[in-house]
Parts: C-alpha cells; structure tokens; sequence
C-alpha cells in the first residue's frame, strides 16, 4: 500500500527541475542494502522507480521482485535516461565505471561513503580535506550534486518514517550547492517520512560522513540543524 507522506517541502521548479508535488521517476543506481532500502521507501510514497546494478538487468530481476517490488530493473543507461532524478548508492571504488555523460544535466543524489576497508585506498576521498561529496561533483562535473540518505542506517531508513508533525519524526540532512536542487531533493524526502534539514553547501558535510557526529544517530531536524547552523526545516 502507497504511503505519500504530503509534502511540505517548497518547489524546485525555476531551475527547469520537476515540481516535487508530482510523482517522479526516480533511477537508483546500486542495487546493495543502502539502494534498496531508498528504492523501497520512494516506491512507497508513490514514485516509480528504476533499478540498476553493474550487471545485466535480466540477472537483477529475481532479485527485485523480492526485495524491491515494483522497481523496474534496467540498464545504468536506460534507468537515467528519463528519469527525474537519480540516487547514486553504489560503492566507491566503482563509482568510475558510471559515465558521467549519462549523468548531465540530472539532480543526483550522493546516498555514498568512503570506506576504506571496503573501497580501498582513493587518493581523492582519502586526503580528508573535503567532503566526499564534494569530490563526487568533481567526478560528475555536468550534474547537480545533492548529498542525502548517506548518514542513517539503511536498517533504519524504512522503520524510522513517519508522518510530518509526528512527535517521534526524525530529520535527514539535504545538502547541496545549489538551492533549487535541494529543495527538490527535501520534497522527496519530506514525502518518504523525514522533516529535511537544509545544509548550505557540499563542503560542509564532514558532519554528515563516517566519524562525523550525525552519522549513524537518529536526530531530529533540530538537533541536525544545531549541528549543521542550518535552519532548522526547508520546510
């Protein structure tokens, strides 16, 4: 059964994105706990969904029958190619075998982190002194790179929804660089159960990431906002 949290989120629509009233298309590339558990959750609140992994769709179909009922299992090419946005849930260190040229001109959700036990050693996010998101837009200079769903746990992301006004609702951080793009990607979330919380800017995730205060914990908006000085909902 849908269940469409209504969203209280603003529009994003000056930028020639979708309006986040409307029921997207959604492509989640990456078929692991972490892309699951997203995919379920947008099929929930009423999104259609698109599937992708790094081998033939034939070969994911079983899988996504079972785990992710309704998701369409599709080549990485043809699950972007209409698609209104894009969740990015893959591991790492195989993040370069997605073209950026697919990627161009999308609102691309970074649900990543960097870990090194399983990623190995990458120069890039390993020096630290950035968010690893930001390094994401660098790799995928033609998208819009929003960071989201990566500091809860994937066992956590489906039970932890609730409706807006919930007194036990919890937040999700939205980051982004550019405005638009964000507001998009907080309707979405506000729609699958979490009050989004607002963060200025890619660079300033480190709270976001793994060792950082916010990873892992379930918080509420205004405990996010407290860490990030982000207001408190975009809502």
């Amino acid at each position: 059964m849908t269940t469409h949290f209504p969203s209280t989120a603003p529009g994003a629509a000056s930028q020639g994105f979708p309006s986040p009233s409307e029921n997207l298309h959604v492509a989640v590339v990456g078929a692991g706990r972490v892309g699951t558990a997203v995919a379920r959750s947008l099929l929930d609140a009423g999104h259609r969904v698109s599937l992708s992994a790094s081998g033939n769709p034939a070969q994911l179909a079983l899988m996504a029958e079972i785990v992710t009922p309704g998701a369409e299992p599709k080549w990485t090419r043809d699950a972007v190619a209409d698609a209104d946005l894009v969740v990015l849930a893959v591991p790492l260190h195989r993040l370069q075998n997605v073209d950026p040229a697919l990627l161009e001109g999308r609102v691309v959700v970074d649900a990543m982190n960097y870990w090194p036990p399983v990623d190995g050693e990458i120069p890039a996010f390993a020096a630290g002194t950035r968010g690893s998101s930001v390094v994401v837009q660098e790799m995928f200079p033609g998208a819009t790179v929003v960071k989201s769903f990566n500091h809860t746990g994937y066992s956590s992301l489906e039970p932890d929804r609730r409706p807006a006004g919930h007194p036990d609702r919890l937040g999700l951080a939205v980051a982004g660089d550019q405005p638009d793009a964000v507001a998009l990607v907080s309707a979405v979330v506000d729609q699958i159960g979490y009050d989004p919380v607002a963060v200025a800017s890619l660079s300033a995730t480190a709270f976001l990431q793994p060792g950082g205060p916010a990873f892992g914990a379930r918080l509420t908006a205004a405990q996010l906002a407290a860490m990030s000085d982000a207001p408190a909902s975009v809502a």
